[in-house]
């Protein structure tokens, strides 16, 4: 099967999730349920769209396809800063009621910690991207030990809020951030169109991109602060998705098994959100909320990761 008649079944695929999600059993109340369906699935749109987009990218320039934007530290990072405004200034301060600008505040920390995770890390001779998943990893697990820590010490009832954030939630999204998200993305997609065509070469290794004249630091800093942005909508939108990434990401590999990032970007992305919309039509109509989206994707996931590990270690075993 040609490449592009992949991403037409894929998009096929698309369209009759989405149709079922929408109009499934709607009933004679269709005037109600309608919009409130209609915008759950826009939000997996967009942070289908965005983790699988992110991932793939993050995956090219580690060279690397079982690692995921997370293990630089970027989700606890999130959770820190959620930990911290209520810690420091309370759940009824301006910053923790208004979810603009908390999301903004959050978008600016993590983008400021990828911009001076890359400044300082890239700055010595012989300093490498994994140099920087190393310290990256070392930093995740400082963040999360500081907002274990605070969350020991504030009020149980604002601990719940805290904890309603640690969990993915397709039944709660945060409705409110919909045009932030959606303004932010069409910049991004504008701004990243003209580095994408980099993305084939930066697969091939760091010493072969720089050979073929591709300005590898310069492209590395931006697809990180772009990686940065879209895991905060995301997990703004949501809340935190560990093995989404991983679990489309290599799909989009096996089905498409192709280099090129036009075909593999909008495979990834596809599966991303015929996964994410499938899966809550089955925890909605087939275990009636008795699960949630979130916990079968991290089981999944961590099934599916932990095969990837045997696989690569019975390759490296050869």
């Amino acid at each position: 099967m040609k490449l592009k008649h992949k991403i037409y079944l894929l998009i096929g695929l698309l369209v009759i999730s989405v149709s079922l999600f929408l109009f499934y059993d709607l009933g004679s109340s269709w005037d109600y349920a309608l919009p409130r369906r209609a915008t759950k699935v826009l939000a997996i749109i967009l942070t289908g769209g965005s983790i699988a987009f992110s991932t793939v990218i993050f995956q090219t320039i580690t060279s690397n396809r079982i690692l995921t934007p997370s293990i630089i530290g970027l989700d606890s990072l999130y959770m820190l800063v959620q930990t911290f405004i209520i810690f420091a200034f309370g759940s009824t301060s301006f910053i923790a009621v208004n979810k603009e600008v908390n999301f903004l505040l959050s978008v600016s920390c993590m983008v400021l910690f990828a911009i001076l995770l890359y400044k300082f890390l890239f700055k010595g001779e012989g300093r490498n991207i994994y140099f920087l998943l190393l310290v990256g990893i070392v930093f995740g697990t400082l963040f999360g030990s500081l907002s274990t820590f605070m969350q020991v010490l504030i009020d149980p009832n604002e601990f719940m809020l805290i904890q309603d954030r640690m969990f993915a939630s397709f039944n709660n999204v945060n409705t409110e951030l919909l045009v932030v998200s959606i303004i932010l993305l069409i910049g991004i997609g504008v701004y990243v169109s003209r580095y994408l065509k980099y993305l084939d070469v930066l697969a091939l290794g760091r010493e072969q991109a720089i050979n073929l004249g591709v300005p590898y630091n310069f492209i590395v800093q931006r697809f990180l602060i772009i990686i940065a942005i879209l895991v905060s909508i995301a997990t703004a939108l949501v809340g935190p998705i560990t093995f989404l990434g991983l679990l489309v990401a290599n799909i989009a590999y096996q089905f498409m098994k192709t280099y090129r990032h036009t075909y593999l970007l909008t495979a990834s992305i596809l599966i991303s959100i015929v996964a994410l919309v499938g899966g809550q039509l089955i925890v909605e109509r087939v275990f009636t909320f008795s699960t949630t989206l979130s916990v079968i994707i991290n089981f999944t996931g961590g099934v599916y990761f932990i095969y990837l590990l045997l696989k690569e270690s019975k390759s490296w075993s050869k």
